[in-house]
């Protein structure tokens, strides 16, 4: 009996304890996973381009088929790389003209660009999932100030939501940004620049959504979620020392 009580000890103090890696387990799974998959079955084990990609789709697949079977809603970022892989999958039937091929390696950024978007339009911040392990950090007092923020009942929370969308319409905008600027290089500059030029490009703009959204956003939150974790200690401590003077 106590062995048993002891294993749910620890099964709830890691619950509310939860470590880096898992605050990371569902953007590994659903982002790191399928793009890891696509360029080890590309490269590793030289499939075509398209067989890459029908593969990696299996695992945002599930998850999305998973997400809207047993808790009834969509994975967001399982179901956006699935939308990703789609247009790809599609988008990999396109060929002959080089500046075509170099153009349509744009649209998986417009995609995501515009997924991100409407995220946030309908009020779920797609890029939170990414944002979130990096200020809780695993800590279980940062985790519950989060939530509190989130959820609007703390006294920074307005401004903390209004900064949760920040970040996520800046990587939009940079993202669609670069989908232009890589679609007018892939028709103006020679093909051979623009081989390697692409990959400067995409490189500069997650550079500039690092720099932007970081500055905009993660350290004006990073900062409202430790008043947070402050205000609860202290809340905590008045609490404390009332029960102790009534004692």
């Amino acid at each position: 009996m106590t062995k048993n009580t002891g294993t749910q000890g620890r099964t709830a103090d890691e619950k509310k304890n939860p470590s880096v890696l898992d605050n990371f387990k569902p953007l590994l799974v659903d982002v790191a996973v399928p793009l890891g998959s696509y360029y080890l079955f590309k490269d590793a084990l030289g499939m075509s381009t398209f067989a890459a990609l029908a593969w990696s789709s299996v695992v945002p697949a599930l998850r999305t088929v998973w997400g809207l079977v047993k808790e009834r809603q969509a994975n967001g970022l399982a179901a956006l790389i699935l939308v990703v892989n789609v247009v790809s999958l599609l988008l990999s039937f396109v060929s002959g003209d080089p500046r075509l091929m170099l153009a349509k390696d744009s649209a998986v950024s417009s995609t995501v660009g515009i997924g991100i978007l409407v995220s946030v339009a309908l009020g779920r911040p797609m890029m939170t999932a990414g944002m979130k392990p990096f200020l809780v950090k695993g800590d279980a007092a940062k985790e519950a100030a989060w939530e509190r923020l989130v959820a609007g009942g703390a006294a920074g929370s307005a401004d903390f939501l209004r900064k949760e969308r920040a970040f996520s319409v800046v990587w939009g905008v940079v993202l669609l940004a670069e989908c232009v600027v890589r679609v007018v290089g892939a028709y103006t500059v020679s093909v051979d620049t623009m081989v390697w030029l692409g990959t400067v490009i995409m490189i500069g703009a997650l550079g500039i959504a690092f720099v932007v959204s970081g500055g905009l956003a993660v350290a004006p939150m990073e900062q409202l979620l430790a008043a947070e974790v402050e205000a609860e200690v202290a809340k905590s401590e008045a609490v404390k020392n009332e029960v102790d003077v009534a004692a």
